[in-house]
């Protein structure tokens, strides 16, 4: 038997109620954002959040709810009453159903105003942090840069595959289909086709929901995830294999290496990289400092660093693996003359790992992150051990997403 639906919460309003809207901004996730006042059941008078997918900063609305909350409803938009300049037709004919963009409805240009004032936002917010954030640097390449994608699809049913693509949109199991992806580069798109065919022909050999692989590689597509991998960033070569995690945007990889590397760079002798992968900053920097050392949790990962440092021949890095909780428990450069260059996953920095690098008190500090929230919770931490933030640049390696890269770099205070 069918479970019941939980019934639909009719406070503030009944379902599908219709409202005029101004739209006050973007949150970090996408949503537009507005307001309208209510009477609280306890008879106050305040105003009530409206989260608008697909909505633009300044635009009237009308929009229809259909999610009440304990603190805001959720809604979609009936009609566009007065649209924003900045609204453009998404390129994907699957963009409102797939969750792998954001943006496609907001022209690029506009896309990176909306991500500075998320930055500043959330440094303001989660990490109660007032400074001035860089305007983003932009993507040469704003569709078709993608080096790697990653369709999924469910376990067969009736010895067959059905979608092959990407996570629904607000879904958690559901899969849209997607034969053509807009962002990823046009040799995959050409390769992903004949992948899906193929895939679908070997129906009887899957057992359970996969994952696929496709990554360009100088001009050729490579499915298979043990195959080795090579890009050149700068001056230097690195060696990965195709499954392994390398940024997949090569058209503003250079200028992203590059701005880390000069903030980096400042006066400092010894550079640690933790969090280091197959080593792209931490060989990108080995010119510039006596001595480096990085760490890295993957043992595939710490051998691959090694590698390219011999490929390149740079023998001024030592490449340890260990957690990062515990880089510093063999580390003898001076903490006065070191800088130390953190990328840490999604989830941002431990509390072990921070009062190790507090404990060790580098004099410079560059921190990379994919999610400028959990790095602006972070800086709270930062604050409090007496750094003081002297850049923050917003690098957009994604866009048509809300995703982006942020650099911040902190000084210890005297």
């Amino acid at each position: 038997m069918a479970k019941n639906k939980k019934p639909f919460n009719n406070f503030p309003f009944e379902y599908h109620q219709p409202l005029v809207v101004t739209v006050e901004s973007l949150t970090n996730l996408g949503d537009g954002v507005a307001r309208v006042p209510i009477t609280a059941e306890n008879g106050e008078q305040r105003d009530w959040v409206l989260f608008i997918p697909y909505a633009l900063t300044g635009e009237r609305l009308k929009v229809r709810v259909i999610k009440n909350g304990a603190k805001s409803s959720h809604t979609e938009i009936v009609d566009i009453l007065e649209p924003s300049p900045h609204r453009v037709a998404p390129k994907c004919k699957v963009y409102h159903l797939c969750g792998g963009c954001q943006y496609q409805h907001i022209s690029y240009e506009q896309q990176l105003v909306e991500k500075r004032t998320h930055v500043a936002e959330l440094l303001q917010r989660l990490g109660g942090v007032t400074h001035e954030v860089n305007a983003p640097l932009a993507s040469p390449t704003a569709w078709g840069y993608r080096s790697k994608i990653t369709p999924h699809f469910q376990k067969t049913k009736n010895g067959k595959i059905r979608e092959i693509g990407f996570q629904q949109k607000g879904g958690r199991n559901a899969i849209v289909d997607v034969d053509y992806c807009r962002i990823a580069h046009d040799d995959i798109n050409a390769m992903l086709p004949i992948v899906r065919e193929q895939t679908r022909k070997r129906a009887g050999s899957y057992k359970r929901e996969e994952t696929l692989l496709l990554r360009v590689n100088h001009e050729r597509v490579f499915d298979n995830p043990r195959e080795i991998m090579s890009e050149k960033v700068g001056e230097i070569e690195f060696y990965f294999l195709a499954g392994d995690f390398f940024q997949n945007n090569p058209f503003i990889l250079p200028e992203f290496v590059q701005y880390a590397c000069d903030q980096a760079r400042h006066g400092s002798r010894y550079l640690i990289d933790a969090y280091c992968g197959s080593g792209l900053f931490g060989l990108s920097l080995a010119k510039d400092f006596e001595q480096v050392a990085m760490v890295e949790v993957s043992e595939t990962g710490a051998d691959w660093a090694r590698y390219n440092a011999k490929a390149n021949g740079i023998e001024n890095v030592e490449v340890m693996t260990a957690s990062a909780e515990h880089i510093f428990d063999d580390i003898t450069f001076p903490s006065q003359d070191t800088t130390v260059l953190i990328d840490p996953p999604r989830k941002g920095c431990n509390a072990e790992f921070l009062t190790q690098l507090f404990d060790f008190g580098p004099t410079r500090v560059v921190y990379i992150s994919c999610d400028p929230a959990t790095q602006a919770r972070d800086l709270q931490a930062f604050d409090t051990a007496g750094y003081r933030i002297i850049d923050v640049q917003p690098v957009d390696l994604f866009p048509q997403t809300r995703h982006l890269e942020c650099i911040v770099t902190l000084e210890k205070g005297e």
